[in-house]
């Protein structure tokens, strides 16, 4: 049995309660006995939404030994309403408990540094294992499946029902909509994205007409009641009147024909993509990553691939998908396609010569032009964030997720967590406010001169006149609720650990399996230190002068089955971003550590 280190675990506190249990509060004494995962999340964060769909099959698999509990760390504002974590909760089928932290207390006690971050702790109440990032799903079942082995034997593991109560269903026409299409006979097609399916509504926005999909988690071909989708969300026309939709969980772009009901596949293979894997080629044969958008400009069929921080094109005629912009870094870099760094892009919209982006996790708005290069007109980055109207150089959005071409020129911005419909004007560079009092809005469509919006956490479309004056609302400025790292001056040792799994090994059959890419935010942080290596440890030198920023550290290791009669052994990526607050201070520390997977010894 490998010898681990004992850390004893913090108690679960969060301010806001739990949530999936029947209102009881629990204590981990309670759950003393079981294996736990805390899995730190926030809703807004796509890593952490793959997290929870990687967890699923462990989930059933181990439900008599192991309790998943989320905790729940907000990022932005918006993600401290207690009723917008319960919305969450119901939107992305957590099946487990969930203790809402909005002063990330737990998370604190933790000492975590990333969404999503998931730390294991063993029968008798000791951490065992920490792991950020996505790719972790096989190492927990390895150790999971050691942890039962090993407690069953002392005697220190209890079997039985879980603590999560499931919350008792609502009816309603739609379920948490995403994204909506304005039909040719006024009617609309709306994803209904936690019910799996699309629905087709009457003009009135209201009455359905059709459903597509069976209505139940799956990625099936066929007709209206066969096909199968996960969490569908982005709609676009094709040239050939078939609508394309944005199949967000089963990482594929599917096809629905009006005509006779039936859906097919374009693109996606179910699996989704990982650093390493194809970035063009057929489209069937080449993985995707959360598409979350779609639109049709120029002559391609463009994605915005959520998941990985870029924008994919489709192209119908040749069948093949390449990737067109981003590096799958995270963050706000304008410029040419192949060099800017996207944050989750979530909507996108065709006008004219320019692709507009709504660049979530930025709280940006964003366009591509007609040679490729990317541009933002407003936001500044991954921690700034809030509702200001004015010159977009200080305006200020809350991570949007839709984003509607105006006829004047101008573009519409579903101001998500802001709960905000939003204008931007390209001729005078001014934001305002349209609309206020909708609830997670997340699309719209123009319909007749008038702006038919998807209130997602009020599961209705809602017809808004578009106004002839602003809405006047106070300015609100926020930055991210993580405490700064206090560093030293001088020299930082950069150290990310990572352990194998048990049972494997790091891959280097091809070369280093390890990557390394350090930036920060802004650049004159590091005098020494940025750039791209194979070494998970690195030293970073602090310029003078520069007191505060964020530094950027994205690292990725390969690792495989350790049988050497294995002549093709199953390998798998665990890879994470992190963008680390810090404040340069006497007293701060010389070295910061960034789990990966493992623990770190030196803490």
């Amino acid at each position: 049995m490998t010898a681990r280190a004992r850390v004893r675990a913090p108690e679960l506190i969060g301010k806001g309660g739990w949530l999936n249990t029947g209102d009881r509060q629990y204590t981990l004494a309670e759950l003393r006995g079981r294996i736990v995962i805390l899995d730190f999340w926030t809703f807004c964060c796509v890593n952490c939404l793959h997290v929870l769909d990687e967890l699923r099959e462990l989930e059933e698999k181990h439900r008599d030994t192991v309790v998943i509990i989320g905790v729940h760390s907000p990022k932005f504002v918006h993600e401290a309403d207690h009723q917008a974590v319960v919305d969450a909760a119901e939107r992305y089928e957590v099946h487990h408990p969930v203790l809402d932290d909005p002063e990330l207390a737990t998370w604190k006690q933790y000492a975590v540094r990333a969404w999503p971050t998931l730390v294991v702790v063993d029968p008798e109440g000791y951490v065992v294992a920490q792991h950020a990032g996505e790719g972790h799903a096989h190492a927990i079942e390895k150790l999971v499946e050691e942890l039962e082995a090993e407690h069953a034997a002392k005697g220190t593991l209890r079997r039985g029902d879980g603590p999560y109560v499931a919350p008792e269903p609502v009816a309603t026409h739609l379920r948490f909509p995403g994204k909506a299409l304005a039909l040719p006979d006024g009617g609309f097609l709306v994803s209904d994205t936690t019910r799996h399916r699309l629905v087709e509504l009457e003009p009135d926005g209201e009455t359905v007409r059709r459903h597509f999909g069976a209505g139940e988690r799956g990625f099936v071909d066929g007709s209206p009641g066969q096909a199968r989708f996960s969490e569908p969300q982005g709609l676009a026309v094709l040239p050939d009147g078939r609508i394309a939709v944005a199949d967000t969980v089963n990482h594929a772009i599917r096809a629905l024909d009006l005509a006779t009901g039936d859906t097919t596949t374009l693109a996606g293979t179910g699996r989704q993509w990982w650093q390493g894997s194809a970035t063009s080629g057929t489209a069937t044969e080449v993985d995707l990553s959360s598409p979350w958008d779609i639109a049709w400009f120029g002559d391609r069929l463009w994605i915005a691939m959520a998941g990985v921080h870029q924008l994919w094109t489709y192209d119908p005629v040749e069948g093949t998908v390449r990737v067109a912009a981003g590096t799958t870094n995270e963050g706000l870099v304008d410029g040419p396609g192949d060099e800017a760094w996207f944050a989750q892009p979530s909507g996108l919209a065709a006008a004219g010569d320019r692709l507009w982006v709504a660049d979530s996790e930025t709280s940006a708005l964003r366009y591509v032009d007609e040679a490729g290069e990317v541009h933002t007109a407003v936001g500044t980055g991954l921690f700034d964030f809030g509702h200001r109207d004015g010159p977009a150089g200080q305006a200020l959005l809350q991570h949007p997720l839709g984003v509607t071409a105006l006829p004047d020129g101008s573009v519409a911005v579903s101001d998500t967590y802001n709960h905000a419909l939003r204008r931007y004007d390209p001729e005078s560079g001014e934001v305002t406010t349209l609309a206020t009092d909708l609830r997670e809005p997340s699309d719209a469509v123009l319909v007749e001169g008038d702006l038919v919006v998807v209130e997602s956490a009020r599961h209705r479309l809602t017809r808004l006149r578009l106004p002839e004056e602003a809405v006047r609302v106070a300015d609100r400025a926020h930055r991210t609720q993580r405490a700064a790292t206090e560093v030293a001056a001088g020299t930082l040792r950069l150290d990310v650990v990572f352990q194998a799994p048990a049972g494997q090994k790091l891959d280097t059959r091809y070369g280093p399996s390890t990557r390394l890419l350090v930036s920060s935010t802004p650049p004159e942080l590091l005098a020494e230190g940025a750039g791209q290596g194979t070494d998970l440890s690195r030293d970073l030198v602090l310029a003078d002068g520069v007191t505060e920023g964020v530094l950027h550290v994205s690292a990725m290791a390969a690792s495989c089955d350790d049988d050497p009669e294995n002549e093709y052994p199953a390998c798998h990526v665990h890879q994470q971003d992190w963008g680390v607050p810090v404040t340069v201070t006497a007293t701060g520390a010389s070295r910061l550590p960034l789990v990966l997977a493992g623990m770190d010894d030196q803490a």
